[in-house]
């Protein structure tokens, strides 16, 4: 296994497991934090799909690449790199990560993974995200975490104020940090919302070998 296959495990795991990081929290109770959640809330709700170049580094700053295709509601794919044996999949209900070098599949319900805030237009982000100061008028940073279950890691997603975007507003990325301090950074680019994607773009091909009976 190559060293960039190792970062790419662990950085694609931060991805996955941080289960239920969508726990209900108490959001601050002003207008205007109120106000911006709403904004976010009505781009999340008004983006269908979205089809983007992603940069994912880890803590080491290690950089991998690949493209990301999101079809709400629930689906979801990572498609890494050439020579990166990973791929990361939802497909409505469950969130895969597929190991082709190992031949290995762990999965999750979508709704308990941090990407379900992203996939779920419907989940009132106001009851469990917070408003992260960003020091830009433009820039809005939403923190989602369970300080209850700190084992389940935080979330913070990026939006940047875009006219050209649904509601206003464009997903820049995010940050993943897992409870032992893992950091994983999502930076996308030439996004593209609201296209055609059929739902056979999240289908997989598994790589375990078939029992026979």
């Amino acid at each position: 296994m190559s060293f960039n296959q190792t970062l790419t495990r662990a950085a694609a795991w931060a991805l996955a497991p941080l289960a239920a990081a969508g726990a209900a929290l108490a959001a601050p109770a002003t207008a205007q934090t109120s106000n911006t959640l709403a904004a976010v809330q009505a781009h999340l709700r008004s983006t269908s799909s979205m089809v983007a170049d992603f940069v994912q580094t880890d803590r080491n700053g290690q950089r991998l690449s690949g493209t990301l295709t999101l079809k709400r509601p629930g689906k979801i794919r990572f498609q890494y790199q050439k020579g990166v044996p990973l791929l990361i999949v939802g497909d409505g209900s469950r969130l895969t990560l597929i190991d082709y070098e190992v031949k290995q599949v762990q999965s999750w319900p979508v709704k308990n993974s941090p990407l379900g805030v992203l996939l779920d237009p419907e989940r009132d982000i106001s009851r469990y995200a917070k408003l992260i100061p960003t020091g830009s008028d433009d820039v809005l940073s939403v923190e989602v975490k369970d300080p209850k279950r700190p084992e389940y890691g935080t979330i913070t997603m990026v939006f940047v104020r875009d006219a050209s975007a649904p509601a206003g507003l464009r997903l820049r990325g995010w940050v993943a940090l897992d409870s032992q301090n893992n950091r994983t950074r999502i930076d996308l680019s030439s996004q593209k919302f609201n296209v055609p994607v059929a739902d056979s773009t999240f289908r997989w091909t598994d790589p375990r070998p078939k029992t026979r009976r």
